[in-house]
């Protein structure tokens, strides 16, 4: 007996306006939801925008689209831009918003980070003659763990399609320029005791307890604040987690406490690394998570012209992002993207709409100037 039900039909694709405003595109491409692991659908319609561009070879890999000018020119630059956003918390869909008396527009990924998508995508369609030759890299899986990341995934199967004399990546910040980044590493920190009933706890040894001690140097820990070509870093080490405990009548044996050290990107990770395990000598120490960080890389002749035509002077980044990737094959990197990074991931999500119109300013006259 046949189901008489119908099928679902499948759904339409979405289409992308790459020709509407920079603040229509950037809603567009928020109302797609794109979770991490669910990008397919906003990376086939960005791909199919790209393709509407005679003027681009575009390179489709896993979910990661690749857009490129082959002009011939002596410089090549890449602006990138991640295509996911964290889970969505009834901040979808998109509206505007007034903020003190200035317009916003709310909604998950307003931020982090389609509007700086949106910017990339207008002018990558737009700019058939840009100055240099331009890679534009929207990727996938970035706000999720190291593994699954489709800028890695693309440097490690395709690094030719990341080449590029000096790249901009789309992060949040403020519409300045935000020079490298700071490195992470997270580590565990094991004590260890012996278990025993409650009631004779004389005859065990309290791993909990001597976890103090690692929380001592952690409260008497002073980070560094550390010039790198110019900009200046602020460390960070903290306790991030603590976990220990058998049940309500056993002394625990084992007691772990989660550290996160964000260390300017004057230290290999190497040496981030030496520093932990001696501020914790005698401990259990180990490394679980570990990204080196960037230098600013201001000094590099397409990041000095970057930085006049945008006229801001460059700050540094604090927290980690993927001009790591690109410092590591030897290009210098900045982040450039409108919204406030402390609104990242917030519920209240939302990025100020002159932002958004002066960041696409900027890059099209940079891009375009004569």
């Amino acid at each position: 007996m046949t189901d008489p039900s119908p099928h679902p039909a499948a759904p339409h694709p979405v289409v992308l306006d790459p020709g509407a405003s920079s603040l229509e595109l950037t809603r567009q491409l928020c109302d797609i939801g794109s979770v991490s692991g669910d990008e397919g659908p906003i990376a086939d319609a960005i791909e199919a925008a790209a393709r509407t561009a005679a003027h681009l070879e575009v390179t489709r890999v896993g979910d990661t689209v690749v857009a490129r000018t082959m002009l011939g020119r002596d410089r090549r630059v890449v602006l990138a831009g991640h295509i996911d956003t964290v889970p969505v918390n009834g901040n979808l869909p998109t509206h505007p918003l007034v903020v003190d008396g200035e317009e916003h527009l709310w909604g998950r990924g307003t931020v982090d980070m389609k509007a700086g998508v949106a910017v990339q995508l207008k002018l990558a369609v737009e700019l058939a003659e840009p100055v240099f030759d331009v890679t534009w890299l929207w990727y996938d899986h970035e706000e999720v763990g190291e593994e699954h990341n489709g800028l890695r995934r693309l440097a490690l199967t395709h690094p030719e399609l990341m080449e590029g004399d000096f790249a901009i990546l789309g992060e949040p910040s403020n519409g300045q320029i935000e020079g490298g980044c700071n490195g992470t590493l997270r580590a565990e920190i094991r004590t260890r005791g012996v278990r025993a009933h409650s009631a004779r706890a004389w005859m065990g040894h309290n791993a909990i307890h001597d976890a103090a001690e690692i929380l001592q140097v952690l409260q008497s820990y002073r980070p560094r604040e550390i010039d790198v070509d110019g900009l200046r870093y602020r460390e960070g080490l903290n306790a991030v987690g603590i976990a220990g405990g058998v049940a309500g009548n056993v002394i625990p044996d084992e007691c772990v406490v989660q550290v996160n050290y964000r260390f300017a990107p004057s230290r290999s990770l190497a040496e981030a690394t030496a520093h932990v395990v001696e501020l914790f000598e005698g401990f259990d120490v180990r490394v679980v998570d570990a990204a080196a960080g960037a230098r600013p890389g201001l000094d590099a002749p397409l990041a000095q012209e970057f930085i006049a035509a945008v006229g801001a002077t460059p700050q540094p980044k604090y927290g980690w992002t993927d001009v790591a990737r690109f410092s590591a094959l030897g290009i210098p990197a900045v982040n450039f993207g409108p919204g406030d990074p402390s609104k990242a991931h917030a519920d209240d999500e939302s990025v100020p709409v002159a932002q958004i119109v002066a960041a696409e300013e900027s890059l099209r006259t940079w891009l375009s100037r004569a």
